[in-house]
Order: structure tokens, then sequence, then C-alpha cells
């Protein structure tokens, strides 16, 4: 074989596997987004989806009785185009993060937070809150790997690992 053959060859080896190595690697906690219309107001939760990846959620990676950003990589956002009752109280129309502090006694409370620039639940501010509420937790019917956020006709709900938290929204 021809010197220059031998080198062509080589370089499209080479080529080939920089390529192959080069290849986008999908994210841990991959974007994901829930929205629906829940009477009459467009409802849309971004946040980012952890796995589950055999660890023990609720209570561990998740501590209970802390604010938790609801999601991976940077907080959850909730906005609503119109004003809306959760849990009976109301929510102005507008964007929000959303976090959580769960318990291990069956509830949590839903926090709807005004500030959205910084992003980071470590300079979690508590004046900043538009609405707390408390609600009730459930065990799910089904284990959930990833997390999840669905926007219902009258709810928005977070299932994770064994546990749901809905949250009534109208």
């Amino acid at each position: 074989m021809k010197f220059t053959t031998k080198i062509a060859i080589l370089f499209m080896a080479v080529f080939t596997t920089s390529m192959a190595v080069a290849q986008e690697k999908k994210p841990a906690s991959p974007a994901a987004t829930a929205t629906g219309t829940i009477n009459g107001s467009v409802v849309t939760v971004n946040y980012s989806s952890p796995f589950v990846k055999g660890r023990t959620i609720w209570g561990e990676l998740v501590p209970y009785g802390k604010v938790w950003r609801a999601g991976a990589n940077a907080a959850t956002t909730f906005e609503t185009s119109k004003t809306v009752k959760v849990e009976g109280k109301d929510l102005a129309a507008g964007k929000y993060t959303f976090f959580v502090i769960p318990e291990k006694d069956g509830k949590a409370t839903v926090i709807f937070n005004k500030e959205i620039t910084d992003l980071n639940p470590f300079n979690y501010d508590e004046k900043k809150d538009a609405l707390r509420v408390s609600v009730k937790t459930k065990k799910s019917a089904k284990p959930f790997e990833s997390l999840v956020y669905t926007v219902g006709k009258n709810n928005v709900t977070l299932s994770w690992e064994n546990l749901e938290i809905p949250v009534s929204i109208k």
C-alpha cells in the first residue's frame, strides 16, 4: 500500500473516532415543559427533570423541611396568563419561581415567589413570596423514574419516585 493511502486511512480513522467522541451527551436532568389551560388561563411549568437512578428521593435527596427548587439545575418557573385561585387563594397573572418544602407528615408547602432573575434556591428570599399554600401529598399509583409535572383540568401535579404533590388551581 502506498504511503499516501496509509496516511489517508489513518486520517479517516482519527476523524471518525473524534466525531464519535464529540457527539453531544444528553443532560442528566433534561429541560421539560408542562402546559395546559385551567379555567381560561394558560398555565406553563418550566423545569429540569432529574431521574431517580436508584436513589431515595423524599427525605434524602430532597430533605424534608427544606426549600427545594422543585426540579434540577435551576429553579422551576410557573406562569399563568390570568389570575387563578391556588388552593382557594388568588395568584395574579405572571411568572413565578416555584418552590416546594416537602414534609414527612404527608404535607408540603408550595411557594410562588416573585423573584425570577436569581434561580438559585440558596438565595431564596421568603419576603418575595407572592403566595404560599399547604397541600396534601399522596402516594403515586405507579413509580415515576423522572420528575414530571402535569397540568390537569383543575390542578398542577408534581410526580417523582413514589409521591405526587397535587396543587388545586381554579
